[in-house]
This record gives C-alpha cells, structure tokens and sequence, in this order.
C-alpha cells in the first residue's frame, strides 16, 4: 500500500459555463468544451450527447463553478447549480472554495399540479428550495477529496487515488449525496462535485523562521442531519445528530501533522419537543433498542478510528443529569470505549478555562496514546492516530468548542516538539501572535458550526479569546440565547424540512401526505404579527443592555424590554403551541 496525495490523474472540470436555450440547459467545460450535457427545460431529462446544432443562438450564457446536483418534485425537475464562490484556503496543497451563491433551475414548463392543496404545496417545496439555496458553510475543491482526513488520504492505494472524487469520497460527509444520484446515472464524472458542509479555516505564521500554517476543517455527517432542537439524539441506526469530524493539519517544513476530534448530540433516543419554552424539556424516550441503538453508534465509530474515549460536557443536576447518567448506563457496557463526565459548567462556570486542566489530567495518558497522525517531508507515515475523543454537551457547540479547542492546542505543542520547532518546556501560548491566530481560528470555526445548526454565532468564545468570561461577553450570550430561542421557535422548522427534503430522507412523490398536512403550516396566520414583537423586543433589549455598564437607566430599560419580550411570547405560548406540530417531514427515528 502506497501512502500519498492523489496524483490528480482524474480532472474534474473547472471552469464551466451555462448556456440557457427555449428548450434546454447546456452545461459545458471552458477547459474541454466537448465535455458537455444538456437537461431538458420541459421534463428535466439529462442528454450527454450534445449535437453542434445546440451551440447557436442561447438566450442567456453565463459562467458557473459546478453542478451540485438534481431534485425531482412533483412539478418537476430542478437543478441546483453554484453561481459563486470565494477561495477559502488550500488543504494539501490544493484550493478549497466556500460556496457564496446557488440557484435551482426549473426544469419543466407548465404547472403539472391542479387542485388547490397541490397549489399550496407547490408553494412550500419552492420555500424549501429558496432555502437551501442559501445554506451555509459548503466547501468543495476540483483537485483533492476534502471528505478524508490526513491520515486516510495517504493510506489510500494507487488504485483509489485515480477515481474520480465521488468514488473515493466518505458517503457520511457528502453533503448532496442524494442529489447526485442522476449524475452519476448518467456517467457524468467530470462534473460531480463532492461538497461538505463544516467549517474550513486556515492560518500561516512563522515560527522561530520557519513557515508553517494551520487549517482547521469540520466535516458535518449527513445521516442525521438538522437544526438544533428538531434534531436530537441518535435514530434506530445509531446515527447522530450534529455530528461532526474535525480535523486540525499542521504543516511546518515539510512535516504534515493531523489530530482527529468528533462531536456528536448523545447517541440515545431522546428529543427537546420546541413548545416556545425558552428551554424545552428534555425526554427520554424509552424504546426497547435502546442499548442496540448505542452499540451501533459506537461499533461504526470503533471501526473507523479505534478506541474512543467520550467526554459528556453536560450538567450533572437537572434534565441534563438524568440524559448523562442514561448515557454512561449505556456506555460502560461497552468495552474499548471509556466514559469521563465532566460538568462544564460546575467546574468552568463564568471564571477560567484553564480549569479544563482538570478534566485533562484525567484523560492525559489515554490522550497521549492516541496521539495522532504524522507525516514526513516524503510522504511516509511515521505515526497514526489510534484513537478518537468524542466530546459532546447538549447542543454539541458552545461548550464542546471551548473543550476541543483545549485539547487542540495540546497536540499542537506535542506535534511541534516532535518536529523541533519548541523545545520541550515552550507550548504555544508563550508566543502571543501565533496563540492569537490560534484562538481565532477556533473562534471563527465554532460560529460557523453554530451557524449551521442553532442559526447563530457560538457561546462562551470569551473562554477561547481571553480564557475567561466577560462582561460584553456575557450580554452577548445572552442575547444569542434570546436570538436561537426565536429562530428554534419560528424559522428552523422550516430550515428542518429543506434539509430533509435535500438529503433524501422526505421523498416526494403523488404517495406521500402533503407536507402541511405534516406540519399544519396553516396554523402560521397570526406567526409575522409575533416575529415582529418578538424581533422588535430583542432587538431593544439588545441595544438597552449594551448600554447598560454606562448608565443605570439604561439598565432598568432593558429589564423591562426583556419583560416586555416574555410577555409576548407568554401570550403566543398560550394561543400557537400548534406553531410546533410534529412530526415535520422526517420523523424523530
């Protein structure tokens, strides 16, 4: 077996262009412009033959960046392309592109659908559409494989290195796996674009004169995928929500280090049922395979990385005990996986990060034994991660980002040591340019990774920039609670659908109920009249708390402001709990 960066013997298409015709889509490749297919304008239909007679006369041309992929409703075909996109980085060498802009394009002519209902639903999947087309946090790149971290990439045969990206690619980190489906029927390797959504973020600073960089890449699992409180727990298949693979490369000289950390919601059947409670209650829900549940979740991640060891960030008291306690029970049934309970915020609460020393020092010599990926300036593998910490809290972000972040930083000392650029008795926060980039890298990857599942930035990054909470710090997460209670409430069922509809797991067919049969979106008639209260309460509390440390008054203001924003969600609560009807299209399991 041959450990190396795929050659790039297979070429994806890079520069591609869109030809709009009366009765067709034409997408071709500037780069080889014989490389080219058409999709239908009336019934969606993909034609890899393209004649010289389709080149004349298109009404529209314009430059596009890739085809993510195809959906079939029940009007017709829609095809999402990516209409912008902003370099990111490199990751081994090769640029990484976020996406900034895409667009469905309607594939059928004529309203199919009749009746009244079908109208409305037409209606709701265009929603659904308009949505996606604006999701966050999707990153892809022509010329390596960002599904695979370090230490796989160069495991990889000579044989696999030469498929096209889509062959090679990990299914669990394929965000528009569902959507490439007609592609790949249709032999389109050229254009089949692997996207994933996370975080990808990169620094390069100069350590004792010698160049290096760090990037930081998260990998969103799409089995379980959703927002925040509509999604919770592990399915039947022992899949969980927001689980995410991250990955810190450090390079120096040569030298390629990689250390592997993954998050993911506590693999037991539970939920949070979004009742406008600002913090739902959290069930258990009592099922016979339960314990398979969790056997399966753990076998899957055993398999793919080795011993794992979990850290439960959770509280001990309250709902939260009781969630941790079931998690150990089933957990320490479990051999080559080792549980540590560690409340964050007994132990943390408001006052310092470096009181994570203690949960390291119970965790440290497992740690060093897992160690993690090292490569040399040949490409030879010198060292393997062996193993994984799984780090979770309740929603998987603000504390399980302040955590790993910690245990990051630590192998990033351990791995420079190696190398030689720190001596045995230096770490990195000696030096203040580089720790800087350092905390700002994880900063700006845990808002996005928040982003993505409660719709807002990250908590507690006052731990990651200053080791403490601050004042500011803490009115803004305060306010950041207030803005993902809102979006929990009135937005994010419907980000739940888009999400459901793209992946697969809601299939649109003649069959199937009408999705506000579902989710009874009728019931929303009085919802714009309550998101303006709502918006218009925070947003006054917002600015009367910001200026609260200078005059009292203002304080008083923002209290009552608050007060005010309670009483009108109490008074929403008591007429539209039907807001938050389930099932939505996917069910809990």
């Amino acid at each position: 077996m041959e450990n190396r960066v795929p050659s790039g013997a297979f070429k994806l298409c890079e520069q591609m262009e869109l030809l709009e015709f009366p009765d067709k889509f034409l997408i071709r490749s500037l780069d080889s412009p014989d490389q080219a297919f058409s999709i239908g304008r009336s019934d969606g239909s993909i034609d890899t033959q393209i004649g010289d007679s389709c080149f004349g006369g298109p009404s529209k041309v314009s430059k596009i960046y890739g085809v993510v992929g195809t959906i079939q409703l029940l009007e017709g075909t829609f095809a999402l392309i990516i209409t912008s996109r902003r370099e990111a980085g490199t990751y081994l060498g090769f640029p990484v592109f976020l996406v900034t802009s895409m667009k469905f394009l309607s594939c059928n002519e004529t309203l199919k659908l009749s009746t009244s209902q079908e109208k409305k639903d037409k209606s709701y999947f265009m929603t659904l559409l308009r949505t996606v087309e604006s999701t966050p946090g999707l990153y892809y790149s022509y010329g390596v494989d960002l599904t695979l971290n370090l230490q796989r990439t160069f495991k990889l045969t000579e044989e696999s290195a030469r498929k096209p990206l889509w062959k090679r690619a990990d299914p669990r980190f394929v965000w528009n796996r569902n959507l490439l489906e007609e592609l790949i029927e249709c032999k389109l390797d050229p254009f089949i674009i692997p996207l994933v959504q996370g975080s990808f973020q990169t620094v390069q600073f100069t350590l004792k004169d010698a160049p290096a960089s760090i990037t930081l890449i998260s990998r969103r699992c799409t089995r379980r995928l959703g927002t925040r409180m509509w999604r919770r727990g592990a399915n039947l298949e022992g899949d969980a929500a927001n689980f995410i693979e991250t990955e810190q490369l450090l390079e120096v000289e040569g030298f390629k280090s990689s250390f592997l950390l993954i998050r993911g919601s506590i693999p037991l059947l539970w939920e949070q049922i979004v009742d406008l409670s600002y913090k739902p209650q959290l069930k258990i829900i009592n099922h016979e395979d339960t314990p398979k549940v969790v056997e399966r979740h753990f076998h899957d991640l055993t398999q793919r990385y080795g011993e794992v060891m979990v850290v439960d960030l959770t509280d001990e008291h309250g709902d939260e005990g009781q969630l941790s306690m079931a998690f150990a029970a089933e957990v320490q049934k479990l051999p080559h996986v080792r549980y540590i309970s560690f409340d964050f915020h007994h132990h943390c609460g408001n006052s310092n990060l470096d009181n994570l020393q203690l949960l390291y020092d119970q965790i440290s010599e497992d740690f060093k034994k897992q160690g993690y990926c090292f490569i040399d300036s040949e490409g030879e593998i010198l060292a393997e991660q062996k193993g994984i910490f799984r780090v979770n809290c309740i929603d998987c972000l603000d504390r399980t980002n302040v955590t790993q972040s910690y245990l990051a930083r630590e192998s990033l000392n351990s791995q420079l040591r190696k190398i030689g650029a720190l001596s045995f008795t230096e770490c990195i926060s000696k030096f203040n340019e580089i720790y800087e980039k350092f905390k700002t890298l994880w900063v700006e990857h845990g808002d996005e990774i928040s982003l993505e599942y409660s719709g807002t930035h990250a908590m507690k990054s006052d731990f990651l920039r200053f080791g403490r909470q601050t004042l500011p710090g803490l009115i803004k997460d305060g306010m950041t609670g207030l803005s993902r209670y809102y979006l929990n409430n009135f937005h994010d069922g419907i980000r739940q659908d888009a999400m459901d509809l793209i992946s697969g797991h809601y299939t649109v067919n003649g069959n199937n109920p009408s999705p506000l049969h579902l989710n009874r979106f009728e019931s929303f008639s009085y919802l714009p009249v309550a998101s303006v209260l709502l918006v218009g309460g925070l947003t006054l509390t917002s600015f009367t708390l910001n200026q609260g440390g200078r005059n009292a008054q203002h304080l008083v203001s923002s209290v009552l402001w608050a007060g005010l924003t309670a009483g009108v969600v109490a008074v929403v609560k008591a007429n539209g709990r039907q807001f938050c009807s389930r099932p939505r299209l996917c069910g809990l399991l």
